[in-house]
């Protein structure tokens, strides 16, 4: 048998219906979300989602939560970076430099 959804992949389900662009994104979206990923303990590619930000290593049986499509997020490998010292975390707020420039 021939494969159907050669362009529009698991997104062609919905047929005609939705337009163009909604449709690229969620073949996008969920291309990504329905691929194996690399473990973060292991390092094999076995890694699979369960449940929104639920991912699970067939490898190793390691669980861990992460972002709702990915298993990490840029804005979680931010946070590792900084809790390892990589990046230096921002400890001035906006409301700490206004009181500064009224203060000078």
């Amino acid at each position: 048998m021939a494969k159907r959804t050669k362009k529009v992949g698991p997104a062609g389900r919905f047929q005609a219906r939705y337009g163009v662009k909604s449709r690229a994104r969620i073949r996008n979206v969920e291309l990504i979300q329905r691929a194996k990923h690399l473990c973060p303990s292991c390092g094999h590619k076995k890694v699979k989602r369960l449940d929104t930000s639920i991912w699970l290593c067939k490898k190793c049986g390691i669980k861990f939560a992460g972002g709702a499509y990915q298993p990490s997020t840029e804005a979680g490998q931010n946070v590792e970076k900084m809790l390892k010292g990589e990046i230096a975390p921002e400890t001035t707020t906006k409301k700490e430099e206004v009181k500064e420039k009224k203060e000078k």
